[in-house]
């Protein structure tokens, strides 16, 4: 029971080591540069959303050529009567025949005839409404492009964020891995003076719940490593099992930035800024369209028109063939303008409803820009208390490391107990976790001023 015992904890010992050196020598790294790269081909809802840019263009060319006219091409025979009486009428869609005067009795008789029309309908002029449809349907465009790099780049910064994520947790298997290494010399040592009557069996069993807590914290880190790597597959398109990041890079890039001047922060052109500047000059816009969508239209009109019938001018029926053929040809063209008075009070509402949307995305840009000025000051304050407790824990850690070291040799020989090793092991741990820590600290407040204050590829050309 023993052996097979020692024997299941060999294993586990050798698969958690086997597992972290395929981790780390197995798949190349991925730099952050080729990951967002990825990210910016592969992510569905950047797919999306350049779609959608092309929709908007689509509209907007449809809008262009709403200036075109309307040439209507019309033709009917028709078999019928035609006995009418004179007076006006308003038309109900279907207008029956008045063509003829109007006879001393009433006549039933069939007639045959055929009419052929081209009509001209065309809209010349509006005071500047094709203009200003044109003008709202750019903006439309541009809304749209903006709103694709503002995604983009926040699209950027979830990636960054997870990307650094993924660094510290591959940080914490690396201490994981040497903590369970130490707990493993801990019960060599134990069991070899357990064997010898120096120290006694119990100290055995301490040493081996503190080896399972060790690898069941490795377990854990090891889920928590696999579900990151899944986030960022999902917006990369790349294998989860082949987004190792690379932690050298990460100690290259803070021993860089921390000898370079503060970040300049340009909140006037970032694009979360350049998205509600748009929205805001696409409610001008509107505004603009309502005032002139209700100004007079001049129209242009044309006709030709040719017409044939078996009743002939002196009001004879004749056979129901000598109906085909057009035996009368006409034409008109004509100058028209046309004004609704009321549209005047529609205009007028519409456009204090328009206003209002515009002073709503005025205020919502101004919102916008007083939060990234407050998350620009938040960040910075951040990245200089990280930068302080980069400074100060190497203290921390020697200290720990000496501690342990220590401890293990009184231990060793026989001048302390494992309640106090185990509480020195669990200091140097702790140490070397609060390390991690502030390394992750310092480079997340570093890409969040970044992030913040559109200065990422800045922090990018610094990775090696």
């Amino acid at each position: 029971m023993r052996i097979s015992k020692k024997f299941c904890c060999l294993f586990t010992g050798l698969l958690i080591t086997a597992c972290t050196y395929a981790q780390q020598q197995g798949n190349t790294p991925v730099s952050l540069k080729t990951l967002l790269n990825s990210v910016n081909r592969n992510a569905p809802t950047l797919l999306t959303d350049s779609a959608a840019i092309a929709v908007r263009q689509a509209q907007a060319a449809e809008t262009r050529s709403s200036w075109l006219p309307n040439l209507k091409l019309n033709y009917q025979a028709d078999y019928g009567t035609n006995n009418n009486v004179a007076g006006p009428y308003f038309g109900f869609g279907i207008i029956p025949s008045n063509s003829r005067g109007v006879r001393p009795e009433s006549n039933t008789t069939t007639v045959s005839a055929n009419v052929g029309v081209a009509a001209l309908d065309w809209e010349i002029y509006n005071f500047g409404a094709y203009g200003a449809q044109n003008k709202v349907a750019n903006s439309d465009i541009q809304v749209q492009q903006n709103q694709f790099a503002d995604s983009k780049y926040q699209l950027q910064a979830y990636a960054i964020g997870n990307y650094l994520l993924l660094t510290e947790l591959e940080n914490f298997l690396t201490i994981q891995a040497r903590n369970i290494k130490r707990n493993q010399e801990i019960r060599r040592s134990v069991q070899s003076l357990a064997k010898s009557g120096v120290r006694a069996g119990v100290d055995t069993s301490i040493a081996e719940a503190e080896l399972s807590k060790a690898r069941l914290n490795y377990i854990e880190l090891n889920n928590q490593v696999k579900q990151v790597q899944l986030q960022l597959s999902a917006v990369s398109g790349l294998p989860y099992q082949t987004i190792v990041p690379d932690t050298a890079a990460e100690t290259n890039l803070i021993n860089t930035a921390t000898g370079l001047d503060p970040l300049v922060i340009d909140t006037t052109d970032h694009p979360l800024i350049n998205y509600y500047k748009s929205v805001y000059q696409n409610s001008l816009q509107r505004e603009t369209l309502v005032k002139k969508s209700y100004n007079p239209k001049i129209l242009l009109e044309g006709a030709v028109w040719g017409r044939g019938s078996s009743v002939d001018a002196n009001d004879h029926f004749n056979s129901l063939s000598s109906g085909w053929g057009f035996d009368r040809n006409n034409y008109l063209v004509g100058i028209g303008i046309s004004y609704n008075l009321f549209d005047l009070r529609r205009r007028q509402l519409k456009l204090r409803t328009q206003r209002a949307n515009t002073d709503y995305t005025l205020r919502k840009l101004d919102e916008q820009k007083q939060l990234l000025a407050i998350n620009a000051n938040r960040s910075g304050v951040e990245l200089q208390t990280a930068r302080e407790r980069l400074v100060e824990i190497p203290n921390q850690l020697k200290a720990a490391s000496d501690g342990y070291r220590q401890k293990l040799s009184l231990y060793k020989n026989g001048l302390t107990d494992i309640i106090e090793l185990n509480a020195a092991l669990n200091i140097l741990y702790r140490a070397e976790t609060d390390y991690v820590q502030a390394k992750y600290a310092y480079s997340n407040a570093l890409f969040q001023q970044a992030v913040t204050g559109n200065q990422v590829n800045t922090v990018l050309n610094l990775l090696k």
